[in-house]
């Protein structure tokens, strides 16, 4: 099973920073083809992710603007964000510049972390930026999967006169997971030029999934050129020659990943893909080999695994499956919803409703929620029968 999900598995990485200490990558014009694509639909600005937008000077300039103290500031920013009237909702359906999130009050953590740099930086207070270590999750798209990584950031004071002195009252991490999570988390700092070109990479990965392909090409470029060490945005560009049907270009691309990172799971599952569309078979086998070594059960493989014993009526063996693609991913809802659907084909009805409850909650669009509540309305009143 495993071999099967890695030959129909593209790999991309969403909101992912580089690996620090790999050596820095050369320089990338000569994987840039820009003669293969349309214009895209929209200009693709960069400067964009953080720009402060009119509406939300105006927010700034009747709550907090009239603050001197940068203290005071620091801490309404954060009570506007998590207790004030913000009200801002996660939505993982598109990565928001800053702009975008003030004005839909929701965004991915991405989106979030721009708004919030953006609203900061605006008010003098200094900004580091955070990637978040081995904590990635797991989403799909049709045959694309995508492995989500996490920022935060880290909002500072400005210096404030005290005598002959600058003082400062120390730092906080902003994140927009669960408080006691966030507290657990491993980092390391990260410059705002790799977090911008995470916004084009992402907007690229998100292009795709929507079948944009032009979109996505310039999107990835532009990462790429924002960051030449975000290695995330080279798959990515590899995935768009790809489904370009230039296999040539993808394998170029993931061979420099390759020489930079040469167990870069991303890289080597596309570039499989990539070898084989070339015919070259061997090349391919032997990196799938290399693979399975790296990554015996990769993301989806018990998943996948659990819909076939599901199809075929197994429905214990499918609930063992899901189960522990549920343990090793807690929050993912699709994970949960097969869960629960499995316990109702058991006769299990208690069960299904605790799962199908946890994948409304751990749903990451307006639209999923919606659609895991109506179906939890359904359960709910089948029990009561």
């Amino acid at each position: 099973m495993k071999s099967s999900f890695r030959s129909m598995a593209l790999l991309l990485s969403l909101a992912l920073g580089a690996c620090a200490s790999a050596p820095p990558m050369p320089p990338a014009s000569d994987l840039f083809h820009d003669e293969l694509f349309a214009a895209p639909a929209a200009p693709v600005e960069p400067a964009a992710a953080l720009a402060v937008s009119p509406a939300m000077r105006s927010y700034l300039a009747g709550k907090l603007a009239n603050r001197t103290h940068s203290g005071e500031r620091r801490r309404l920013l954060i009570d506007a964000l998590y207790r004030g009237d913000l009200k801002l909702e996660y939505d993982a359906d598109m990565t928001r510049t800053a702009s975008q999130a003030f004005d839909a009050r929701s965004g991915n953590c991405l989106a979030l972390v721009l708004m919030t740099a953006a609203f900061a930086k605006e008010l003098g207070l200094r900004v580091h930026y955070q990637a978040v270590i081995g904590h990635e999750l797991w989403d799909r798209s049709n045959d694309l999967y995508i492995g989500i990584g996490h920022v935060n950031l880290v909002l500072e004071e400005r210096a404030e006169p005290v005598g002959y002195f600058w003082t400062t009252s120390g730092s906080m991490v902003i994140d927009f997971l669960p408080p006691q999570d966030a507290r657990l988390l491993r980092t390391r700092e990260i410059d705002e030029s790799t977090v911008i070109a995470m916004y084009l990479n992402n907007r690229a990965v998100e292009s795709l999934t929507r079948g944009r392909v032009n979109d996505a090409y310039w999107y990835a470029r532009e990462a790429v050129g924002t960051d030449r060490d975000l290695v995330g945005a080279y798959v990515t560009l590899g995935v768009v020659y790809r489904m370009q049907r230039r296999p040539d270009l993808s394998e170029a691309v993931l061979r420099r990943v390759a020489d930079r990172e040469p167990d870069n799971l991303y890289a080597m599952s596309n570039r499989v893909l990539a070898l084989r569309d070339l015919g070259r078979g061997a090349e391919a086998n032997a990196l799938m080999t290399r693979l399975a070594q790296l990554d015996p059960h990769p993301a989806f493989s018990y998943f996948h695994e659990g819909m076939v014993a599901y199809r075929q009526g197994r429905y214990d063996a499918a609930r063992r499956l899901f189960t522990k693609e549920v343990d090793r991913a807690p929050y993912h809802h699709e994970f949960e919803y097969w869960l629960a659907a499995t316990y109702m084909q058991l006769g299990d009805t208690e069960r299904a409703t605790i799962h199908l409850t946890r994948a409304m909650e751990v749903s990451t669009t307006r639209k999923d929620h919606d659609l895991y509540a109506g179906k939890l309305d359904r359960l709910k009143a089948l029990r009561s029968q």
